[in-house]
């Protein structure tokens, strides 16, 4: 699942995710068995997890486990009921493979299915021994399984860069998302090619080779660090998705997520490059973040290109890049929403060039983010000397400065001066109208605090008004019979 669009109902379960919550209580639990490369110990830990789950009382057995002639796994199979396999004939051959039909039929609490990612044999009722698993996980029962990181889809590619050997056998990535438990399996190198000297792993002939090209300690030293990678990956959209369903607004600092917010601005790139250094430093996923307005159609031609080529640099550079609709408020206040329903925890933001005079006059976007981060870190970034002067001699009116005014802000200052004179013909008898001021300009720096700049000359003007008309003589009219008081 994606970063969470912006929506006005974020502190609201997510349907989605409630939808998922209960797809999953249906069906039964998946747990796979995630190790770097063969030899790691999967299958023996798999098989002691299903021996707790038997001694717990739960129905446990055996849909397929290849033991490799090891005595240790050989000895967890003793004990656990064991499906006979089914033999499929093929080329004058019969191949054995687990008895779908037969597990489904025994239908346990949990059955046990080694090398997920298996080709099953043609003829078979499913090509991959994944599918059997789905179909079992579907009929309500639980299943514990291993995989091997080689095998998921998306790292076919990086590990055979790595070790130069292409998998034929993969798993796609969204069974590893559908997984309600993803247990990491870690061995040091050292530890796995001793393993493999001792002959625990192959023959010791087949070992050799194997420690000379596969099993290297720089191949092997890669593919744990893919390994761990994988397994904070889901772990990160478990909370993701449990924060959703619960309406659990973040963040929550269990991991790092990046946002870097872009525009129609020519240092988009350098804010995105330096948000990939950001992210790579802390080890965490990151996100690009165009926010679109109204005026949004009114971009020139360069500038839609800017933005465009914004998001494809964060796709190259392994980001999420997400453009959401902008609100009826302002650009702080969609950035801020997104921020908490994704659980970020860095944000990074370009400084102004604008001129100090233009900022309290229209607001800063920055500032804004700052005063209201919480507990979000705001990353702000100078761009380079050539790009800010390109930048502050663009014409004033671009489309990120182009907001609609914020009607909201002017709606709640109208209702502040509007209790301001309740509170004051309530209290006129007792406090006369010269503390009756004092009133109004506490409504007036309410307003400067809650919405700025703007907002609070409105509110000075019709508070101004407000008390000529209420308070003073001749009463309701806008006439000052004494101007030197």
């Amino acid at each position: 699942m994606g970063p969470q669009s912006l929506t006005d109902d974020t502190k609201r379960p997510s349907p989605e995710a409630l939808l998922e919550k209960a797809e999953q209580e249906m069906r039964g639990r998946l747990k796979i068995f995630l190790g770097a490369a063969p030899g790691v110990g999967k299958t023996y830990e798999m098989l002691m997890s299903g021996r707790a789950r038997k001694a717990d009382g739960d129905d446990v057995v055996i849909g397929m486990v290849e033991t490799h002639g090891r005595e240790e796994t050989e000895a967890l199979v003793e004990g656990l009921e064991v499906i006979p396999r089914t033999k499929v004939a093929y080329k004058g051959q019969h191949l054995e493979e687990m008895d779908l039909d037969a597990v489904l039929e025994r239908h346990p609490q949990l059955v046990l299915v080694d090398e997920l990612a298996h080709s099953n044999a043609p003829g078979s009722r499913h090509p991959k021994r994944y599918l059997d698993v789905l179909e079992i996980l579907d009929r309500g029962i639980d299943v514990y399984t291993t995989l091997n990181i080689q095998h998921i889809e998306s790292l076919n590619d990086v590990v055979a860069q790595i070790t130069r050997i292409r998998v034929r056998e993969t798993v796609p990535d969204t069974i590893i998302d559908r997984a309600d438990d993803v247990e990491i399996i870690d061995l040091t190198p050292d530890d796995l090619i001793r393993r493999l000297h001792e002959g625990k792993v192959y023959l010791p002939k087949i070992a050799r080779r194997a420690i000379e090209n596969y099993f290297s300690p720089g191949n092997l030293t890669a593919l744990r660090e893919l390994a761990l990678r994988r397994t904070a990956q889901r772990v990160d959209q478990q909370l993701l998705s449990q924060m959703r369903a619960q309406a659990i607004e973040g963040p929550w600092p269990a991991g790092e997520r990046v946002l870097v917010c872009i525009s129609e601005d020519s240092r988009s790139a350098g804010l995105i490059r330096y948000a990939k250094r950001l992210a790579d430093r802390l080890y965490a996923r990151w996100t690009a973040l165009y926010v679109e307005g109204r005026r949004n159609l009114q971009l020139s031609e360069d500038e839609r290109d800017r933005v465009a080529e914004a998001l494809r640099l964060a796709q190259n550079l392994e980001g999420d890049a997400v453009t959401i609709p902008g609100g009826d408020g302002r650009v702080a206040d969609d950035v801020i929403a997104y921020a908490h329903a994704n659980n970020i925890t860095h944000i990074v933001i370009g400084k102004s060039s604008r001129s100090r005079w233009f900022e309290i006059l229209h607001g800063s976007v920055v500032h804004e983010l700052v005063r209201r981060a919480g507990n979000i870190s705001v990353h702000v970034v100078a761009g380079d000397k050539e790009t800010e002067v390109r930048a502050s001699r663009r014409p004033v009116e671009t489309a990120s400065l182009r907001r609609r005014p914020d009607w909201m802000a002017y709606g709640k200052s109208t209702l502040v001066v509007a209790a301001a004179i309740g509170v004051g013909l309530l209290l006129w008898p007792w406090i006369g109208v010269e503390h009756i001021g004092l009133i109004f300009l506490t409504a007036v720096v309410t307003v400067a605090v809650w919405s700025g700049l703007l907002p609070s000359l409105y509110t000075s003007v019709i508070s101004a008004a407000s008390y000529n008309f209420f308070f003073t003589d001749p009463y309701h009219t806008f006439l000052i019979s004494r101007p030197r008081e």
